[in-house]
C-alpha cells in the first residue's frame, strides 16, 4: 500500500470507529457513561486533526485548488455542527429530538463531505 491509500484507509477507520462509539454511547443509556463519551469525543478529534495534516502535507506536494479548499471549509464546518450537536446531545439536560436527528444527519453528511474532500485532493 502506499501513502495515498494508508490516507484513505486511515480516514474511514476514524469514521468507523466514530460511529460504533456512537452506537455504543447511544446504547449505554443516560446517564452518558464518562468512558464511552471521552472515547467518542476524542476519536473525532483525531480525525480532524488527521485530515488537518493530510491537507497540509497535500498543500506542500502541489498548491490546493479552490475546489480542494472549498470542499475542505465545507468538511470542517460539517465537522463543526457535529461538534455543537453532540455537545448538546451530551449535556445533563433533556434534548429535542430534532438535536439527535441534526447529529445523526451532519454525521452522514460529515463522512461524504469528507470522502468529496478526499476525491478532489486526488487521494
Amino acid at each position: 500500500m502506499d501513502t495515498v491509500d494508508l490516507r484513505v484507509v486511515g480516514a474511514s477507520l476514524f469514521f468507523l470507529f466514530i460511529f460504533l462509539s456512537g452506537i455504543w454511547l447511544s446504547r449505554s443509556g443516560r446517564p452518558l457513561n464518562g468512558l464511552i463519551l471521552t472515547i467518542h469525543k476524542l476519536i473525532p478529534l483525531a480525525a480532524g486533526i488527521f485530515l488537518i495534516i493530510t491537507l497540509y502535507r497535500m498543500n506542500q506536494a502541489a498548491a490546493v485548488a479552490a475546489t480542494e479548499l472549498i470542499a475542505a471549509v465545507v468538511t470542517a464546518l460539517f465537522f463543526l455542527g457535529m461538534a455543537v450537536s453532540g455537545g448538546l446531545l451530551s449535556t445533563g439536560k433533556p434534548t429535542p429530538p430534532a438535536i439527535l436527528r441534526l447529529h445523526q444527519v451532519m454525521s452522514v453528511l460529515t463522512v461524504l463531505s469528507t470522502a468529496v474532500m478526499l476525491a478532489d485532493l486526488g487521494l
